[in-house]
């Protein structure tokens, strides 16, 4: 099997997390580090250097299994996965828990493992790898909410895997096949075997994509994730999804609603967000949303915007993830109404906040300029009006809060007089990496428009659209400086969809207390009398048997063969001759025997 995935034209990139994973407890300091830089940047020219087949077929009981299905769609996904596995290795590399490590790796392998899978099983093997690695990074801040928010994450993962799951193998039951297929889902409802195997493949990836209903995981474990671990969690499980959903679903009409849906629901909860983790997490959902609908339209030139939003959408949103974990580790507060005036202490970390909060906000000169713009334009020549407004409302929401509110109240707010400083040498450097990524991207993007799996020509920089797009950003500017004291954050919880599953298990929790009532006062009592005091009360009387009689018996026995062996003792004299004797006397007494004894 190895032999087979580790093909000498083909190096598997998720090998080197998986295996090299193992070997970062046996490393300490300087070492460690490198090594660990070293596994991630083998990983990239593995990458790098990958021909375009397939590679790693397996037979396993009569399933092809591929581990390695690489055209322009997976490479240009391995590409950021690998280049965001470096970037968030040199953040977290001061951290001192190997465990954090292992599980990032994992995540990290287990995304790869997606993208480059051939077959439904290899996807779910490593999708599942994904989900029960990253749960350790929520876990490891060791706080009880963080490890509360852990296995909520956990329980929808696990459940948006069973449905996944139960897809697979309805597709396979149909087909016979298990190879990975263009199975988009058309229409609101099942009405056939074939279009509930797409119904079931589709639930189990948007459950990944944090669309709503199926998304309040997200901004429930996020900010209560390690400072580290949520710079890892912010690039992956999402955009796999995203990956898993251009593969098999492109072109179902039911996501171009979710995604819009998507736009929207998140810029609005972050207008009620306090906490800047959790607005940016809510803010995930939001520019997945221009993805998951960008797939739902399924032309070429959206397909095309998808996968460089999704591309840029790593970078920039890391870099938010880091200067805001900068912050976090700093001072000890991720609130925006316990921080301000950071800029004093702080003054290069803000610029990377910034140049993060521009390249979200698709501000031309930066990455998502040139990556959002691309699926917003699908849109408008497919002539779906509506989706187009709506998306462009979302981008000017994305600016308000992600591109002014975050900064102004972080860096620029009240001043509280908090110490703080820059943020470790390794932790700066991961920002600055990333902050060139989006302003290199939003400049020279033709290197990454040659990627893209369909060739469409499109030209960001046209004088129309740059002026529409400066003209929602420059009035959002305008209307969040008019409308700063209405939008002033409060110390407040804002429950979502998760308030269903929350108040649902306090009305269950309310419902089973009488039963559990019956159970122990009537239930209980019946047993106790019927079956409990039985079986003891029969107890006590094997007890007397067992103690009395049968240890009675036995070390009856073992005294009465002490007593004898000890008379039998004076038997013996020491002097050969009476044992000659007694020889003698017991050969006759046998021939006697033998003899009365009848033939």
């Amino acid at each position: 099997m190895m032999s087979e995935i580790f093909n000498i034209q083909f190096l598997h990139p998720s090998a080197f997390y998986l295996l090299g994973g193992l070997f970062i407890p046996l490393f300490k300091g300087r070492i460690k580090q490198g090594y660990m830089l070293f596994v991630t940047l083998m990983a990239f020219f593995a990458v790098v250097n990958m021909p375009h087949g397939t590679y790693g077929v397996y037979e396993f009981l009569n399933w092809k299994l591929t581990f390695g299905d690489v055209d322009k769609l997976s490479k240009v996904f391995a590409y950021i996965f690998t280049i965001m596995g470096v970037i968030g290795v040199i953040y977290s590399i001061h951290v001192k828990n190997d465990g954090e490590h292992f599980a990032a790796f994992y995540y990290v392998g287990g995304s790869l493992g997606v993208t480059f899978a051939g077959d439904f099983l290899t996807l779910f093997l490593f999708w599942e790898m994904m989900a029960f690695s990253s749960v350790f990074l929520v876990w490891f801040r060791k706080s009880p909410v963080s490890v509360d928010s852990g296995f909520r994450y956990l329980l929808w993962h696990v459940a948006g895997g069973l449905i996944l799951l139960a897809g697979i193998i309805l597709q396979y039951s149909i087909s016979g096949d298990l190879s990975i297929q263009h199975l988009p889902f058309s229409g609101w409802w099942p009405t056939d075997l074939q279009s509930l195997a797409s119904f079931l493949i589709v639930i189990g990836f948007i459950v990944n994509a944090a669309v709503p209903p199926f998304g309040a995981w997200l901004p429930d474990a996020y900010p209560a994730a390690t400072v580290t671990g949520a710079v890892f969690m912010s690039a992956f499980t999402t955009k796999t999804a995203v990956y898993a959903l251009i593969r098999v679903c492109a072109g179902s009409e039911i996501l171009i609603v979710l995604g819009v849906v998507m736009a929207i629901y998140g810029v609005v909860y972050a207008v009620l967000e306090n906490d800047a983790r959790r607005l940016l997490a809510y803010h995930i959902i939001s520019q997945v949303g221009y993805m998951v609908a960008g797939v739902g339209l399924g032309t070429p030139l959206a397909i095309n915007g998808v996968v460089a939003h999704a591309f840029c959408h790593i970078l920039y949103k890391s870099l938010l993830f880091m200067g805001t974990g900068s912050v976090l580790h700093v001072t000890g507060t991720s609130k925006l109404t316990e921080l301000g005036g950071l800029y004093k202490t702080m003054p290069r970390t803000m610029i990377y906040t910034v140049i993060g909060g521009l390249s979200i906000s698709a501000f031309p000169l930066f990455s998502g300029f040139v990556s959002k713009s691309m699926t917003v334009t699908a849109f408008g020549e497919a002539h779906l009006t509506w989706a187009f407004m709506a998306l462009m409302l979302a981008s000017a929401g994305t600016f308000l809060h992600t591109g002014l509110k975050v900064p102004y109240f972080i860096w620029f707010g009240k001043d509280r007089g908090i110490k703080a400083q820059e943020p470790p040498w390794n932790m700066e450097l991961a920002m600055i990496i990333g902050s060139l990524f989006c302003v290199g991207l939003g400049i020279f993007y033709k290197p990454l428009y040659a990627l893209l799996p369909h060739s469409v020509h499109f030209e960001p920089y046209t004088a129309y659209h740059t002026w529409e797009s400066l003209q929602v950003l420059l009035f959002t500017q305008l209307g969040f400086f008019l409308l700063l004291k209405k939008l002033w954050c409060e110390d407040t919880i804002s429950l979502d969809t998760d308030w269903f599953p929350r108040k649902g298990a306090k009305a269950l929790m309310w419902l089973t207390k009488p039963l559990a009532n019956i159970e122990y006062n009537f239930i209980g009592e019946i047993y106790e009398f019927i079956i409990q005091k039985p079986i003891m009360g029969a107890a006590k009387i094997f007890k007397v048997i067992d103690t009395v009689v049968v240890d009675g018996t036995l070390n009856g026995l073992g005294k009465l063969t002490l007593a004898c062996s000890r008379k039998m003792q004076n038997v013996q004299s020491g002097q050969i001759q009476h044992y000659a004797m007694f020889i003698v006397a017991g050969f006759i007494a046998l021939i006697i025997i033998v003899m009365v004894l009848p033939q």
